[in-house]
Formats: structure tokens, C-alpha cells, sequence
């Protein structure tokens, strides 16, 4: 019986070993440290822990294939070894590190994260280009996901975000077009942008956020330059069960920077992985890229003033009547051991909420609490949330006739707010971003981007585009117009 289990134990060691973990649920890490320092070095095995012969490793001549366990094994796990891809920001990099508190919120919002200063909480980030394929150039031009997962001792909060205030439709029935509009023209494979160009023409509510886009936003200097933003008014509570409704930002400390589009072009043809390798190094090296957390705060008696405007997330919260607040640090300060194990299997949920979120009252986000999950399903399986990387730190508990298990004694919350939502109109904002927010250099540059852009449409599509930038101001629609007739 000794013998039997020696035996078991060594298969154990070199399934451990070929996965390279330093734990396992049956085996302590001392005993597990003993047997691999009493087994074979360079054992070969299947995936089951079980040794193989050289002969079944180096040769199958003159052998039936279907008795090679090792070449059984090798090939049904290289044929499944890939997950689907994501709809969106399928291609992306990630770290992970520590979410501090630096200032008392605990009055604004009831969540234990955020109940004492110097509080850390683990955080995983995901960084993705929104409209990139695997391979593709990371500095291409567009909006880009800014994913923060946090850790909590409440299990797991998720704010999938991006790297824009805003989004371009508040009607989650324009999700699918918009995807497809991303996406490489099916009867060619190639990109065509009159897809974008149709959809900005039928929602002129997304020129707050294009604006951006094709301006300088549109392409960061790296990732550890770039800020997130959780795009919805979120409704948060209080102990005492008083709601508000925030904004959250994450501004890098190292400032907002970015790239022309020549110089993106310039780095791209030596290094298309030029984000992903930048957070890297510089994470390896430990010049930990960091972020100041802030928050924009509305209350009840807010909404009664502005109405549901504050709840358009084709809409930014005006800052000088929603100042910003720092009331916490997010710093990155490991590097993924496992690429494909900690951020190809990771996944974001916005209904992962903790006591005292409450999430947000609008449509699309309504949607993304059904979409994300359903993906994820799809995608990583139906036990996506027990991978590793996805678990929350304390487990479930389940009853048995010993133990019953005890239930939240947290206050059970109102509920969302209940709002109605009217016709986006945003040209204000976008008016007030072309005017009083951007240089006469960042305008130079969005003619330029814009005027490229829509060179190869039809004269049909560039006189619609140019109406539309017109009623936003008119030095943007005739400036471009003058670009357009120029070439």
C-alpha cells in the first residue's frame, strides 16, 4: 500500500511539473517540494502525470497511432488548446497589482474596498485596442478598453470601461451594427471604412466620442499613458442608505500622452506589439506604471436639477458642476506568469458588483449585464468564473449537516433608480470639446485625420459627413470641406 502511494505521489510530482505550479489542493507545499526533489529530472509525461517511453516519444513507425498515448494526448490538446475569440477587443495585454485608498468615501458609498484609508485590494487590468484582431498592430487608431477587475473581500467587482468619458449610442440596439462596422468586410476581408462612416452619419450622438477618436485620443503613447473611464453613472449607497451617483476616472500618473499618427506608423513596421511590450519592460524592470482614481459625484437632489442627461453615457458629467475627487491609486506591479491562463481566460462582467454598488440605471448597461456573461459562456465555457484568474478570494460555501452556512447580514438596498430615457443629443458637448478643449494643434491634426478618412468615400457620404461636423461648428465642417476639395 506504501509502495502504491509513493507511486501515486511521483506521478503527482511530474503531472506538477509539467505544469509548473507551485501548489496542488491534495498535497501540502512541503510534501509536494519533497517528492519533486526525489523525482526524475526531465521526466516526460502525459497530461495526466503518467511517464512515457522514449520509443513512444521519438518514434511511431510500424505502431498503431491510436495506442500512442503520447501522441493521443499531444494532439487532441494542441487541436482544442484555444478558447473563441472575444466579439470585441480580442486582442489585448494585461498586469496585474494593488488598488490603495487614499481618501475616506466611506460616506458616498458603503463598500468595504473603500472603507479605510491605506486599504489595498488586488486588481487585474486589461488593456485592448476595441477593434483590433490577434496580430493586427497595437497603435492602430480607435477606442480602447481599460478593464479594471477588483479582488474584494466581497467577491469580485468588475468595471470594464474604456479609455473615452463616453460611448457612442445610448440604444443598445446599435451594439451589433456598430461591431459589424468594426469588423473587416466579410465578402473581402478587408477593412472598409464607410461602415464607420454610415454609422456616425445614422447616430450623430457618436461625434462626442469620435471627436476624440480621430483627434489625438485616438492613439496613446503607451498604455501607462493612457486614462480609463467607466463610462455609466453608477448608483452607489451609503450606510445609512442614502444613494449617489458617480463617475469613475483613472488618470495616469505619468500624464496623458499620445502619438501622431506618423509616429505610430514609424513604430508600428519595427514593433506592431509595441503597447504590450512597453507595460512589460517596464513592469519587469519596476517602473510600476500607476493611476490616481478619482471620482465625480451627483446626488438626488442632482438629478432633479439636470435630469436624466446625467445617465447619457454618449455624455460626459460637466466638470465644473461634477468636480473630479482623488480618492485612490491603482499601481501595476506584476507581470502575467501565464499569458493565455491570466489574461486570454480573463473576464469582465459588469453585474460582478459588491454590496453597496449597485450598478447603473441606463439601457446599455442593462445590456452589457446579459451580453458579457452570455460571451463569456460562450467563449471560456459554463465554469468560466472558477478559473483561477476569475475566482474571488473566498470560495462558496456549501451546507452540510454539520455546518449551516450564514447568510449576508448586509442591508438589503432600494434598488436602481428608475429613469426615462429621451433622445440623445450631445452636439454641445462636442461643440464645447472642438472650441475650448483642444489646441489649434490637436484641431490641425483631427482635419488631417478626418480629411484622410473620408477621402475614398463617395461624394454622397463626404457631403453628409461634412453637414454633420458643420452643425457641431462650422470651422470643423468647412475645414474639412476645403481639405476635401483640395485633393
Amino acid at each position: 500500500m506504501i509502495l502504491k502511494m509513493l507511486a501515486f505521489l511521483v506521478m503527482l510530482a511530474a503531472s506538477a511539473a509539467a505544469t509548473n505550479q507551485d501548489w496542488h489542493p491534495a498535497v501540502d507545499s512541503v510534501l509536494l517540494s519533497q517528492i519533486r526533489e526525489n523525482s526524475p529530472a526531465d521526466l516526460m509525461s502525459v497530461s495526466n502525470g503518467a511517464p512515457v517511453t522514449y520509443c513512444e516519444v521519438n518514434s511511431t513507425l510500424n505502431k498503431p497511432l491510436i495506442r500512442n498515448a503520447f501522441l493521443m494526448d499531444h494532439v487532441t490538446s494542441m487541436d482544442r488548446e484555444r478558447t473563441s475569440g472575444r466579439t470585441l477587443h480580442n486582442q489585448g495585454s494585461g498586469a496585474f497589482g494593488y488598488f490603495e485608498v487614499t481618501h475616506d468615501i466611506s460616506h458616498i458609498c458603503k463598500a468595504k474596498l473603500f472603507d479605510e484609508i491605506g486599504k489595498k485590494t488586488p486588481v487585474a487590468i486589461r488593456f485592448s485596442p476595441a477593434a483590433n484582431e490577434k496580430g493586427a498592430p497595437e497603435l492602430n487608431r480607435g477606442a480602447r478598453g481599460f478593464s479594471v477587475k477588483f479582488y474584494t473581500e466581497e467577491g469580485n467587482l468588475d468595471l470594464p470601461g474604456l479609455n473615452m468619458p463616453m460611448f457612442f449610442s445610448k440604444n443598445p440596439l446599435k451594439f451589433r451594427e456598430f461591431v459589424y462596422a468594426l469588423r473587416k468586410d466579410p465578402a473581402v476581408y478587408l477593412y472598409n471604412p464607410m461602415g464607420l462612416w454610415d454609422i456616425i452619419i445614422s447616430n450623430p450622438e457618436a461625434l462626442n466620442m469620435f471627436l476624440l477618436v480621430f483627434g489625438d485620443r485616438g492613439i496613446p503613447k503607451t498604455y501607462r499613458h493612457m486614462p480609463g473611464y467607466n463610462i455609466h453613472t453608477l448608483q452607489v449607497v451609503n450606510e445609512k442608505g442614502e444613494n449617489h451617483f458617480v463617475r469613475l476616472h483613472f488618470t495616469p500618473d505619468a500624464g496623458i500622452k499620445h502619438l501622431t499618427s506618423a509616429e505610430a506608423q514609424k513604430v508600428a513596421a519595427t514593433d506592431p506589439d509595441f503597447y504590450t511590450r512597453d507595460l512589460y519592460d517596464a513592469i519587469e524592470k519596476g517602473d510600476y506604471p500607476s493611476w490616481t482614481v478619482s471620482i465625480q459625484i451627483a446626488s438626488e437632489a442632482d438629478v432633479q436639477s439636470h435630469g436624466w442627461c446625467l445617465f447619457d453615457i454618449t455624455r460626459v458629467l460637466p466638470i465644473n458642476d461634477f468636480p473630479k475627487y482623488p480618492f485612490a491609486k491603482i499601481v501595476l506591479n506584476r507581470n502575467p506568469k501565464n499569458y493565455f491562463a491570466e489574461i486570454e481566460q480573463l473576464a469582465f462582467c459588469p453585474a460582478n458588483l459588491v454590496n453597496g454598488i449597485l450598478g447603473a440605471p441606463d439601457k446599455v448597461y442593462e445590456a452589457r449585464r446579459f451580453a458579457y456573461a452570455d460571451a463569456q459562456l460562450y467563449r471560456l465555457g459554463p465554469n468560466f468564473e472558477k478559473i483561477p484568474v476569475n475566482c474571488p478570494l473566498h470560495v462558496t460555501e456549501y451546507s452540510d449537516s454539520y455546518d449551516e452556512p450564514v447568510g449576508s447580514q448586509a442591508t438589503q438596498n432600494a434598488g436602481l433608480l428608475k429613469i426615462k430615457e429621451e433622445e440623445p443629443y450631445n452636439l454641445d458637448q462636442a461643440a464645447e470639446l472642438y472650441e475650448n478643449e483642444m489646441t489649434a494643434d490637436e484641431r490641425a491634426r483631427l482635419h488631417k485625420t478626418v480629411i484622410a478618412m473620408l477621402t475614398p468615400a463617395s461624394s454622397s457620404v463626404q457631403q453628409k459627413v461634412i453637414e454633420l461636423f458643420t452643425s457641431v461648428h462650422p470651422d470643423l465642417g468647412n475645414t474639412i470641406a476645403q481639405g476635401l476639395n483640395a485633393r
